[in-house]
């Protein structure tokens, strides 16, 4: 029996109850998002809508991938084209894919590490290699940005931690966030075509951020910064993390506030793969199940408490069977010392405000990626018992939500969406499921 024989055919009889039937819908709609973000796709689309000129015969072509789904994006690319080459890929250490015929390194997210430093050493050592006759061809996907922290001079890699550290407590948005990081890295915003000049470069980007703005994808290696060392003063200033901010990198950004960047050297960057892509695989997904389902929403940002009550006010205007979607990337800001993700506190804050709700609903957040935060989740899916199974876990709901421990509260309900490791990222996407 096909899928959307079994949903359309579903009865009490087989053992599943309403709510099971929904969370199953929703976990299926998660997937084709996945499926939908996957980036040997991604790469094939790219490569067709943005042909590679031919290679000069004594060139050679330099692969680089970079990011969450790098390993799979340079595997694509490999198929593609012909030696020779020198092709590397750099990706997060939970990402346990294997790759034949190129160099593959793994590094820290979202925090950087050592591994990352020496894996920015090696990425910029292998482009100082190219010359005018050759090509560089940049596969860049999301999480790129903490995985190859290159840090100017009289910076520490401790230093970029800690200010890691402070922008992901802070609030800001993912935009904000690689303005600052930009302005501290020798290959952010633009730095990656510098050191390739002066052969040209080829990017293809798997975008996890919301609107596109290639800019903020990875921190931007392959398109001119954000702003300037003035406007990450001044980010930096406004989210009141100035004064903790390492010294070290106050003075570098003093010290370059009034300098200008120069224009980028030559550079075709192509999206190729992006969240509203995967909103539409959903769609088209409910649809070929039986479900009336509708995309309310490309741009669920914010503060997560904020989104919550979006998806709220769907929920209460709405009582009829309908799967509602959403994609996004909200914030949360730390108070408080638990673990969890945007994506667990959206579950658990959306479950928390539901109480007269008379309507059976399933509601899932979760991170393309396969992971929320420092987790191993990629979100919660949620429904009206939840509260009622973390209460009979012996767990105080209000107390763990105001410690930022949506984890556990969420791991106490059985909640937790777990998936591993997807090798792609477009962000997060949510389903809204009510039914009859």
């Amino acid at each position: 029996m096909q899928a959307f024989d079994f949903y359309r055919n579903y009865s009490p009889n087989l053992g599943m109850t309403e709510i099971d039937m929904l969370r199953t819908q929703a976990r299926l709609l998660f997937d084709a998002a996945v499926t939908a973000a996957d980036p040997a796709h991604a790469v094939r689309r790219g490569l067709g809508q943005s042909p590679l000129p031919p290679q000069d015969p004594a060139g050679r072509t330099f692969l680089i991938a970079i990011g969450k789904a790098a390993p799979a994006m340079l595997r694509e690319a490999l198929k593609a084209l012909p030696p020779p080459y020198a092709a590397l890929a750099v990706t997060h250490h939970e990402n346990d894919a294997t790759l034949q015929g190129a160099e593959l390194l793994r590094a820290g997210h979202p925090v950087p590490d050592e591994a990352g430093a020496r894996a920015a050493q090696r990425v910029m050592a292998l482009l100082s290699e190219a010359t005018e006759k050759d090509r560089v061809i940049a596969l860049i996907s999301g999480g790129g940005s903490a995985l190859l922290p290159a840090p100017p001079e009289g910076v520490s890699l401790t230093d970029k931690a800690r200010l890691n550290d402070l922008l992901l407590s802070a609030g800001l948005d993912i935009v904000q966030m690689n303005l600052v990081r930009q302005q501290v890295s020798l290959l952010k915003g633009g730095g990656f075509v510098r050191h390739a000049a002066p052969a040209p470069v080829y990017a293809y980007l798997l975008s996890d951020v919301i609107g596109d703005d290639l800019r903020a994808i990875a921190s931007g290696p392959t398109v001119s910064a954000i702003g300037t060392a003035a406007d990450a003063i001044e980010t930096l200033k406004s989210a009141v993390i100035w004064d903790a901010t390492p010294t070290s990198i106050r003075t570098h950004l003093e010290t370059n506030k009034h300098k200008e960047p120069a224009p980028l050297p030559k550079v075709s960057n192509t999206l190729v793969g992006s969240n509203r892509l995967s909103l539409e695989a959903m769609l088209h997904e409910a649809s070929s199940i039986g479900l009336n389902a509708r995309i309310v929403s490309d741009a669920l940002v914010g503060d997560v408490d904020a989104a919550a009550q979006e998806v709220l006010a769907e929920l209460i205007a709405r009582p009829e069977p309908t799967a509602l979607l959403f994609g996004g990337e909200t914030t949360v800001k730390l108070t408080g010392t638990g673990r969890g993700g945007r994506n667990q506190e959206l579950a658990l804050r959306v479950a928390m405000q539901t109480s007269e709700i008379t309507a059976k609903w399933v509601f899932l957040s979760g991170g393309t990626d396969g992971r929320d935060g420092p987790t191993d989740a990629a979100g919660g899916v949620v429904d009206a018992g939840t509260l009622t199974r973390i209460k009979a876990a012996g767990q105080d709901v209000t107390t763990l939500l105001a410690n930022n421990d949506s984890y556990a509260a969420l791991a106490a309900a059985g909640d937790l969406l777990m998936t591993r490791a997807t090798g792609t990222n477009v962000a997060d996407v949510q389903v809204l499921l009510i039914a009859p």
